[in-house]
């Protein structure tokens, strides 16, 4: 190992690169053919992929994890044999992702989550673009290219695409939280006095449940369902190690870096969908036209702009729309801008948004440290993807749970402001559950522990 935590390398190592072509597969295909892997990621207008084991993996810890990460992948990303060898959607990038918090101890519910853990995986499966790439990477004292083309022959061989639709839910046999009702009526009306008094303007409170399968959780199954349900969502599963998987399907991109063009925005206020088209109007229309919704979304469109002001240039903002999914609706303000930057320094620059932390952030850090009553962990916290040339793109982890075999831990939160009503919080906070247990109950009588309390 380096001396520096978290590099898995030997002095002057060479990362091994090399790629060939598979016949053609889904997301899901290449899951159920190759196994459980460690990383997975897609994104709306970018391919999927689907890491197994690491080349390299790199960790971080304290207020300075962004930038450990990016030097320690820098190292074994520059050392590249081949560096324009294979198809640029093809090439060798870091994924993982961040705690939400920087002092993240890793424990509970979380062992096995550091503070920030990025791989560069051994086997890196692309597909999504109508073509299917395998690239194999080897890092350290044992690389070779006659191991790599090993490998890539091995999986060539065994590659038969498994594209069988996803089974029926596992159905839920109870739930539980980690808040009840009586607790965040406590919580939110603290916060709001708080609010009130001038300690804070914004802070973004949140809960989890926990929720007991009838069988194991599959996450071929959970990415099918989520991708059919939410195809213009960033969908992630992370496993740094052999324990939990942290997924989701995140509807808030929190940056994207091509070249030097760079893609953000604000997405905050939110109301449900209507039962009827008629229903469904009006709520929008009352989102575009509430002053509470306006503000809340104003700020977080401004801070952002303030963010990037220190590592991006040509900083424009688009129009403010109404974006719809399938239970809710939110305030949508694109931001576009200019940076020379790696991706990673705009990450650090723009975490946590007021959208889930709060502002001022410091003041609305402490607060949601002092009264939440679960660790967040890597729940709306930045995951991701980085290249060589700096490129990438991070969403910010929401609509997201920790799964382990019949295990599993959704996360949901809203963000509360000086007029911000429990009662109406709690139910933004139960919509924001729904596609997390969508993908695994059946409709047939779930439970939810303290639902009404």
């Amino acid at each position: 190992m380096d001396s520096r935590e978290g590099v898995a390398r030997a002095d002057a190592a060479e990362l091994v690169s090399r790629t060939l072509r598979l016949p053609d597969a889904s997301l899901t295909g290449v899951l159920r053919t190759l196994g459980r892997p460690n990383v997975v990621w897609t994104a709306p207008e970018e391919p999927g992929i689907v890491g197994y084991g690491a080349a390299a993996q790199v960790t971080a810890d304290g207020p300075e994890r962004f930038a450990a990460v990016r030097q320690r992948a820098d190292d074994v990303l520059a050392s590249l044999d081949r560096p324009a060898a294979a198809p640029a959607v093809a090439r060798p990038r870091f994924l993982g992702g961040f705690a939400f918090h920087d002092g993240h101890t890793g424990t509970g519910p979380w062992d096995g989550f550091p503070t920030s853990s990025f791989v560069l995986p051994h086997v890196q499966v692309v597909t999504g673009t109508g073509k299917t790439w395998v690239t194999v990477n080897a890092h350290g004292p044992d690389a070779s290219e006659a191991a790599v083309e090993r490998t890539l022959r091995d999986v060539r061989e065994r590659f038969a695409p498994d594209e069988r639709a996803a089974a029926s839910p596992p159905g839920v046999v109870a739930t539980a939280r980690t808040t009840s009702r009586a607790e965040w009526r406590e919580q939110v009306t603290a916060t709001t006095e708080r609010i009130t008094a001038g300690e804070l303007e914004k802070v973004v409170l949140a809960q989890a449940l926990d929720v007991t399968l009838v069988e194991a959780f599959s996450l071929p199954d959970a990415m099918e369902r989520l991708g059919d349900t939410y195809p213009s969502c960033f969908r992630f599963a992370l496993r740094p190690t052999d324990g939990a998987t942290f997924f989701g399907a995140s509807p808030e991109r929190l940056v994207t870096r091509a070249d030097r063009d760079v893609r953000t925005g604000a997405l905050a206020a939110t109301v449900g969908r209507g039962e009827t088209p008629d229903e469904d109007q009006q709520l929008a229309a009352d989102l575009r036209s509430s002053s509470k919704y306006r503000h809340e979304h104003d700020v977080v469109t401004e801070r952002i702009r303030d963010q990037l002001a220190g590592v991006a240039t040509a900083i424009e903002t688009g129009e403010r729309r109404v974006r719809k999914l399938e239970t809710v609706q939110h305030l949508f303000t694109p931001i576009t801008a200019s940076s020379d930057a790696h991706v990673l320094d705009l990450v650090e620059a723009l975490h946590p948004t007021p959208a889930v932390g709060g502002l001022p952030p410091d003041a609305a850090l402490r607060v949601i440290r002092e009264t939440e009553t679960f660790d967040r962990g890597w729940y709306a916290a930045p995951v991701g993807w980085f290249d060589r040339s700096g490129d990438g793109t991070f969403a910010v982890a929401l609509r997201s749970a920790l799964a382990d075999e019949t295990h599993v831990r959704p996360f949901a939160g809203a963000g509360i402001v000086a007029d911000s009503d429990p009662d109406t919080e709690w139910a933004e906070v139960q919509l924001k559950y729904r596609p997390i247990l969508d993908v695994f109950e059946t409709g047939e009588g779930a439970t939810t522990g303290e639902g009404e309390r």
